[in-house]
């Protein structure tokens, strides 16, 4: 009988042994498999807010882009007052355009073409150089041009013509630098206006309230001081090119000036 009992009671504590050891496997992975899922939710949420974050990105980028912000300022401004600064900004890079184009016609490399044309007085004579330069695109081609026409009356006579036309020539190349200069000094202008007619506007506001928000000032102030801001780069703009292109007809008349002495010598040695 006590040995009956005793082995019950080895077998119960058995049973409950491994029952537990059993239970603690099936908890074990209830939980393997919660943390599981929970990881997975968690990367598919991040995943998810990278995906939407990266869609967003163009539009950010869009938005934030220099030429959005530009465009927005500009409404910002007010038509009435940004379109004549903007008109400047156009007038005069178009004149701009004009004259970079005609100063690269009118450079030549001098030295190239005085060697052929004393080469040609040499061999072929007065007409035959009178040709070549007519045939040469550019200023000092015409000059030279000029002064070949007036050889037979003397060196003195194709000095003098050498002068005058080459002071035609120089005032050639200047042309329309004026009106860019005048869009220099006219969109700043223009800007300063609009902030003065902005802040007299921004002035009724405050009066029309009857109180000094700083809503009302800081709108109206706003409004009326992008006209400045957008004169002014307008300005800097055009000014930057309105001295390269000064810097380019420096270069062309010295040039100029430079090929007419070395002229005039070879029409002595030719003489």
């Amino acid at each position: 009988m006590k040995k009956l009992i005793a082995l019950l009671t080895v077998f119960g504590f058995l049973t409950f042994g491994i029952a537990n050891t059993a239970f603690a496997q099936d908890k074990q992975k209830t939980d393997d498999s919660a943390t599981t899922e929970q990881v997975a939710g968690e990367v598919a949420e991040a995943s998810a807010a990278a995906q939407a974050e990266l869609t967003e990105d163009p539009d950010d980028a869009v938005n934030q882009s220099l030429h959005y912000v530009l465009k927005d300022k500009f409404i910002q401004g007010g038509a009435v007052w940004m379109t004549p600064v903007l008109i400047c900004l156009i007038l005069g890079l178009a004149f701009v355009i004009e004259r970079i184009f005609y100063l690269n016609l009118s450079s030549v490399n001098s030295k190239k073409l005085l060697d052929k044309i004393e080469d040609t007085l040499k061999n072929k004579g007065v007409a035959a150089a009178k040709e070549l330069c007519r045939d040469t695109k550019g200023p000092l081609a015409a000059v030279f041009y000029q002064g070949l026409d007036r050889y037979d009356e003397g060196l003195e006579s194709v000095e003098k013509s050498l002068t005058s036309y080459g002071a035609v020539q120089m005032a050639k190349l200047e042309n329309n630098m004026t009106w860019i200069s005048l869009f220099i000094a006219l969109a700043p202008s223009l800007g300063f206006l609009g902030t003065v007619i902005g802040m007299v506007q921004a002035f009724d506001d405050i009066e029309r309230a009857g109180d000094i928000s700083p809503t009302i000032v800081a709108g109206g102030m706003k409004v009326a001081l992008l006209t400045t801001v957008f004169g002014l780069i307008t300005a800097m703009i055009l000014q930057v090119f309105y001295n390269y292109l000064l810097t380019r007809i420096d270069a062309i008349v010295n040039d100029m000036e430079d090929a007419t002495i070395s002229f005039m010598d070879i029409l002595v040695k030719n003489k």
